[in-house]
């Protein structure tokens, strides 16, 4: 008799995946990353696009980085961001395929 338990994930990657999920579901967090998107931007880049405050914009790239959702650099006094890999960049783009209706018409109805 097969083990069913080997077609699923270790407990500790579905905590892991649920926590960076969570840390995505934030509205500001998803902006955050929205405006990123393919980009290393800098935290007054970030705070510029998004038009809230840069203490406020830093906290949430802090645990966004801290899920690994994200990754940074230095540069002299800036920090630039970016998001991690390209299979996160798939998947935010998935999300907001699936998630987010660019058009002006109900979804549910055809035109």
């Amino acid at each position: 008799m097969e083990d069913s338990r080997t077609d699923q994930a270790p407990e500790e990657d579905i905590t892991l995946t649920a926590e960076a999920l969570k840390a995505m579901g934030h509205p500001l967090r998803w902006k955050i990353l929205c405006t990123l998107g393919n980009k290393e931007m800098s935290v007054g880049e970030i705070v510029e696009k998004i038009g809230t405050s840069q203490s406020n914009v830093s906290q949430h790239l802090d645990q966004l980085r801290n899920k690994n959702i994200v990754k940074s650099r230095r540069d002299a006094n800036r920090i630039y961001y970016c998001v991690r890999n390209e299979e996160l960049l798939t998947l935010i783009g998935t999300m907001r395929g699936v998630l987010c209706h660019t058009n002006l018409g109900d979804p549910y109805t055809s035109e």
